[in-house]
């Protein structure tokens, strides 16, 4: 038998696939509307576009919610709000036992990395990303440290790591002197993970924290979208939040660029499924205004809003070889995450995530579809299935034909009373 095998091994054609590279791009406030590849006309994405070109372009994509750190637990758990232990932005710390995408993949033999902001744990305590499936962590642990663009350190693994030039002002996340910009360190040790794992598999969850506003003060004083320049815009007659709002979203494409380059330079790209995506719809804070780019697009509602416009996201899957070229109506959400990655990968999800693998549409075979999609929030609750989208308000039930109603503006609840009461049931289990 071990005769037969080597023989095999030394046929033509004969091969042992490889675990694909799993790269997962989570952004940070990037609405619908914020990529050429979804409709922009003013900010510049050419290379996200190019990627959207070659790769699957996801129309119907919803983050985990539509505020950040329950819409990150929900991608790391792989289940929707009406199941994960917080549906708000309040102080959420992993349990030593939890069961996560990384810990999943981790002792599956991949090589795991989380790059840019955790949000679901602090120093020293059982959240920390190297206590959760982990192997190398580089940015912020702490959510509530996680928008200010010059920090005096970020953490590398459990040490702090000082950032050149950069100091604090005395005021919570404001630095007075600013010299090294994080989201550059966070994207050059991204790079420097993938450099160092091209001969293993790796899973890789970058991250980055623009085109989030900055800081408490900025968010306050209305002028927190900073960058170390404003580019291309820096001639443009608009107010300066939206110069640096717009030199964000053009930085992220280019750094996105440069995972894509560095993956054809280390011929990792016919084995590397890229993700790329953003964890809530955008935000209108820090003097940075939703309708100035058209933010959200043709969708109701922005970051804080159940409606489309708070949580339906973009998404593109750039896997040259295996994803064909195209776009896709398909419903998914984040929860889908962690069972696509573990069928990716050959190994078997957690038997209480939520999600349904899309990695059948990957490979361009039939595709189920979900049952519903869930999410809550304050006293918020909506549900989609098939096209009907549901929006409850203090337990009073919206209803939407997001085929021919995709902005949400007319309630037909009184016209389709057993869709209605099918939501309201689904929202009655689940609280």
């Amino acid at each position: 038998m071990k005769v037969f095998l080597i023989l095999a091994l030394l046929l033509p054609g004969f091969a042992i696939a490889k675990k694909p590279n799993l790269i997962y791009i989570l952004t940070d406030d990037l609405g619908y509307g914020d990529l050429g590849c979804y409709g922009q006309k003013v900010v510049q994405t050419p290379r996200i576009d190019e990627m959207a070109k070659k790769g699957l372009r996801f129309t119907d994509h919803y983050a985990g919610h539509t505020v950040c750190r329950p819409s990150r637990l929900s991608l790391l758990k792989g289940q929707h709000t009406g199941h994960t232990a917080i549906a708000g932005n309040n102080t959420h710390i992993l349990p030593p036992d939890s069961v996560t995408i990384n810990s999943l993949l981790q002792d599956a033999g991949y090589r795991t990395a989380s790059v840019g902001k955790w949000a679901l744990g602090r120093e020293g305590e059982t959240g920390h990303p190297n206590k959760q499936g982990v192997d190398f962590f580089y940015g912020w642990i702490d959510q509530s440290e996680a928008h200010d663009y010059y920090p005096e350190y970020l953490w590398r693994n459990e040490e702090k790591e000082r950032l050149p030039g950069n100091e604090n002002s005395g005021k919570k996340n404001v630095s007075s002197k600013k010299t090294t910009y994080a989201h550059t360190r966070v994207t050059e040790e991204a790079l420097a993970f993938i450099e160092r794992n091209k001969d293993a598999p790796f899973y890789l969850n970058l991250n980055w924290t623009i085109p989030h506003t900055n800081n408490e003060a900025g968010r306050f004083e209305k002028n927190g979208q900073e960058v170390p320049d404003w580019g291309i815009y820096k001639d443009k007659d608009w107010p300066d939040p939206e110069k640096g709002f717009a030199a964000m979203v053009t930085l992220m494409d280019t750094d996105t660029g440069r995972i894509l380059d560095l993956l054809e330079k280390l011929d990792l790209t016919e084995n590397t499924l890229v993700i790329f995506t953003s964890d809530n719809g955008p935000h209108q804070e820090g003097g940075h205004k939703v309708n100035f780019f058209d933010s959200n697009g043709p969708l109701k509602g922005y970051k804080r809003s159940l409606h489309d416009g708070g949580i339906r996201v973009p998404m593109i899957a750039f896997w040259p070889g295996t994803v064909k070229p195209g776009v896709s109506d398909h419903a998914s959400a984040f929860w889908d995450w962690m069972p696509t990655a573990c069928e990716l990968a050959g190994i078997k999800s957690w038997n209480e995530s939520d999600g349904l693998s899309f990695a059948p549409l990957l490979h361009g075979k039939e595709q189920k579809k979900c049952d519903y999609l869930f999410w809550r929030w304050s006293k918020f609750r909506a549900v989609r299935i098939d096209h009907w989208k549901g929006v409850a308000t203090d337990g009073k039930l919206a209803l939407y034909d997001l085929k021919n109603d995709l902005g949400e503006e007319n309630d037909i609840a009184a016209k389709h009373p057993k869709i209605a009461k099918k939501m309201e049931t689904i929202i009655s289990e689940l609280e």
